[in-house]
C-alpha cells in the first residue's frame, strides 16, 4: 500500500462512526403500555395515537408512519373501542400529498395539532386549550370554550431530561368542569354514529336504530352515539331489542358510555352502532322529532389532555394516576439508551487495524531506509 493510499484509507476508516451513528440509530420499547399503566389507561377511557419515532422528523421520513403504528399494535390497543389507532400527531408545518397517502393507507384518519393548513382526506384537531405545563395553563381560554366544541389540551412530561411541572390549579378546576372527558377518536366516531341513527314511530313505540354507516375497515372503532329524541307522550320505558331494561344515565356522567337520560320534552339515547333501543310511550303519536348530539349527555362541550411526545407511559402519567382527565396519548417510539452493537464493532476494527497498519508502515520505512 503507497503512503499516498493509507492517508485517506486511515481518515475514512476513523471517520466511519461519525458517518454510520444516525443512519444505524435504534429504539426500544416502552413495557409501560401494556404492563400496569397501560390497561389502566384503556379502563379509563383514554386513547393511543402516534407521534413516529424518537430523533426522526416524520415529514421527511414518512417510514415511521406505518413504524409508529405497527409498533403500538404490538403493545396495546388504541382504544377501548377500537384495536388500530387512528389519531397522529405532528409539530407545526404543512402535510404534503406523500404524507397525507402514508397516513391514510395506514388507517390514520386523525392529525394534529399545530399543522398550518388542511390536506383533503383528513381530520384536523387544533391545539385551542393551552398547555397543562404550570406558568402557560390557561383557565380563561378554557372558559371561553364554544357549545359542542372539543378543547385539546397539550401536555407533554419531559423535554430532553427537564421534568415539565403540571399546573395543579388548572387540573383541579378541570375536573370539576361539567364537561365530557374524551379523546380524539372517540369524539370523532361518537359523531359519526349519532349522524348514522334513524328514528322510526310504530302506535305508541318509538324505534331507534343505529346503523353502522361508516365503512367496516379495520380502522372504524364501535363508538356510541347520541340521539335526542322529542315527544309531548308519557314514557313507559326504554329496552334495548332483546327486551332488555336499557340502562339510565344521571346528569353527572362524563366519560362515555350507552345509556338513556330524560330531559325536558324527551330524551337523550346513546347506543352502539348496529343496535336498537325501543321507547314505549303511553299513547300512540306521531309528533316525535330526533337530531344527533356532537357532546355526550347533553354537556357544554368536550375536553382531552393530548400528550405529545409520550416515550415513557409512566413518566407522562404519573401526575395523573387518581384523575377523572381523558387523555389522547401520542405514542413516539424512543430511541435506545447507548450506542448499540454495530458502532462498537467499527471501534475495535479502528483499535486492530490502525496499529497494524502503522506497524506495516514503519517496517516499510526502515527497510527502504537499510537499502
Amino acid at each position: 500500500m503507497s503512503v499516498r493510499g493509507t492517508g485517506p484509507f486511515l481518515v475514512i476508516l476513523i471517520s466511519m462512526p461519525l458517518l454510520t451513528a444516525n443512519v444505524y440509530a435504534e429504539w426500544s420499547s416502552d413495557t409501560w403500555l401494556s404492563n400496569v399503566i397501560g390497561p389502566e389507561r384503556l379502563e379509563n377511557g383514554d386513547e393511543f395515537g402516534c407521534y413516529g419515532y424518537e430523533g426522526v422528523d416524520t415529514l421527511e421520513q414518512t417510514w415511521v408512519i406505518s413504524a409508529c403504528k405497527d409498533y403500538l399494535l404490538d403493545q396495546t390497543n388504541a382504544s377501548r373501542w377500537g384495536m388500530n389507532p387512528v389519531s397522529f400527531g405532528f409539530p407545526s408545518g404543512k402535510l404534503d400529498d406523500s404524507t397525507t397517502l402514508e397516513l391514510t393507507e395506514s388507517g390514520f384518519l386523525i392529525v394534529g395539532d399545530l399543522l398550518t393548513e388542511r390536506n383533503d382526506g383528513l381530520f384536523y384537531v387544533h391545539r385551542n386549550g393551552a398547555s397543562l405545563e404550570k406558568g402557560v395553563a390557561d383557565i380563561e381560554l378554557l372558559q371561553s370554550a364554544e357549545q359542542d366544541s372539543l378543547v385539546s389540551i397539550h401536555w407533554r412530561a419531559r423535554v430532553d431530561d427537564l421534568r415539565v411541572r403540571d399546573d395543579g390549579e388548572v387540573v383541579t378546576w378541570l375536573e370539576q368542569q361539567e364537561v365530557w372527558f374524551t379523546t380524539w377518536g372517540e369524539w370523532y366516531f361518537h359523531r359519526l354514529s349519532g349522524i348514522g341513527t334513524e328514528v322510526s314511530i310504530e302506535s305508541s313505540k318509538i324505534f331507534i336504530n343505529s346503523s353502522t354507516q361508516y365503512d367496516a375497515s379495520e380502522s372504524h372503532w364501535q363508538v356510541p352515539g347520541t340521539t335526542k329524541i322529542l315527544f309531548d307522550e308519557k314514557l313507559i320505558s326504554v329496552q334495548d331489542s332483546f327486551g332488555t331494561t336499557f340502562p339510565e344515565l344521571t346528569k353527572d356522567i362524563r366519560n362515555l358510555q350507552v345509556g338513556w337520560r330524560e330531559i325536558e320534552g324527551g330524551v337523550l339515547v346513546t347506543q352502539k352502532p348496529g343496535s336498537s333501543v325501543i321507547i314505549d310511550m303511553e299513547n300512540a303519536s306521531t309528533d316525535v322529532q330526533s337530531l344527533p348530539i356532537q357532546t355526550f349527555n347533553g354537556l357544554h362541550h368536550s375536553v382531552t389532555i393530548a400528550g405529545h411526545h409520550t416515550t415513557n407511559l409512566f413518566r407522562w402519567t404519573q401526575d395523573f394516576q387518581n384523575s377523572d382527565l381523558v387523555f389522547t396519548w401520542l405514542i413516539e417510539r424512543p430511541e435506545t439508551e447507548g450506542i448499540g452493537i454495530f458502532i462498537p464493532g467499527i471501534a475495535v476494527t479502528v483499535l486492530i487495524a490502525v496499529p497494524a497498519i502503522m506497524a506495516y508502515l514503519i517496517r516499510r520505512d526502515m527497510n527502504s531506509k537499510s537499502s
